[in-house]
């Protein structure tokens, strides 16, 4: 599944690919992606983020989280939510398939309350099983992008498991609340659930890895961050009047980014040029999912 460069990505040697899922399976996942970087050593960072399966097709690494805590990534991989953004150190060439795991999809998973496992990495050979090892010694051996990417959402068909309507019904009410809000008040979440501040709370805490406060946070800031990577917006008009003022806002892109407004327009690296193009992806992607 290697990626043919172009004459024009000779000097970076990095593509990455998207892949939109089926859609009997887009309400459990984002979408899926092939990253290369033909490079001895590929040292980046990515922004807060949704939990992300991720297979190492080839290259070895670590997470460094935003505690400081440094997580070897396991071959199978299942990152938690992020809640700031996260680097990585890999010794290349690095090769990857992944895919967003949406709150639907963790709950079908069975992978336990989000929060317990935000800002970390676990094996998810050890976790779910050997088919998980298995599907990624199969996916070393394949050539066709398209033929793999089939074969890994038949393979996510087989191990997700019943939701219920509840959790259904409070994952469309969070992801409208935190879309459709330029400043999401949890009241207003609390309102169109019928679930107390402390049923909310819980809720968002197994479902998405963080308190509903946070996410508003996170999402705000996610959201005036595609903004500006695309317009050439001064601060207040992108986002309003969402933050106390520019040293805020500067603060909270940097927190939830890893980039301050001026480093994202002018010097953003190339991962976080591609994985901004996850908001153009075309096919049924969750609207939540093209933000984060």
């Amino acid at each position: 599944m290697r990626h043919k460069f172009a004459v024009a990505d000779a000097a970076d040697m990095v593509a990455l690919s998207y892949f939109a899922p089926p859609a009997d399976l887009a309400s459990y996942f984002g979408a899926m992606y092939l990253f290369t970087a033909d490079r001895a050593r590929v040292v980046d960072h990515t922004r807060a983020d949704f939990a992300q399966i991720r297979f190492m097709l080839a290259g070895a690494g670590q997470y460094r989280f935003g505690d400081g805590r440094l997580v070897e990534t396991p071959e199978c991989c299942l990152l938690g939510p992020t809640s700031m953004a996260t680097h990585f150190d890999v010794a290349g060439p690095m090769q990857v398939l992944g895919l967003t795991v949406l709150p639907l999809g963790w709950a079908a998973l069975r992978a336990g309350e989000a929060h317990l496992a935000a800002d970390d990495a676990f094996d998810l050979d050890a976790r779910f099983g050997r088919q998980w090892r298995d599907m990624l010694d199969w996916l070393r051996t394949q050539e066709d992008s398209g033929k793999a990417s089939d074969a890994v959402w038949t393979f996510l068909r087989e191990e997700l498991q019943d939701v219920s309507e509840m959790e259904v019904r409070f994952v469309e009410e969070t992801d409208r609340w935190l879309t459709n809000e330029q400043s999401p008040r949890v009241d207003a979440l609390q309102e169109v659930t019928g679930l107390s501040a402390r049923q909310v709370a819980r809720w968002c805490n197994r479902l998405y890895g963080a308190a509903p406060k946070y996410l508003a946070r996170k999402y705000r800031a996610l959201r005036c961050a595609q903004i500006l990577a695309r317009e050439e917006l001064a601060w207040h008009e992108c986002c309003g009047d969402v933050f106390y003022d520019q040293s805020h806002f500067i603060r909270e892109l940097k927190h939830f980014t890893g980039l301050t407004p001026t480093e994202l327009r002018e010097r953003a690296s190339i991962v976080i040029r591609l994985s901004m193009n996850r908001a153009e992806v075309q096919g049924e992607i969750a609207r939540l999912s093209r933000i984060s």
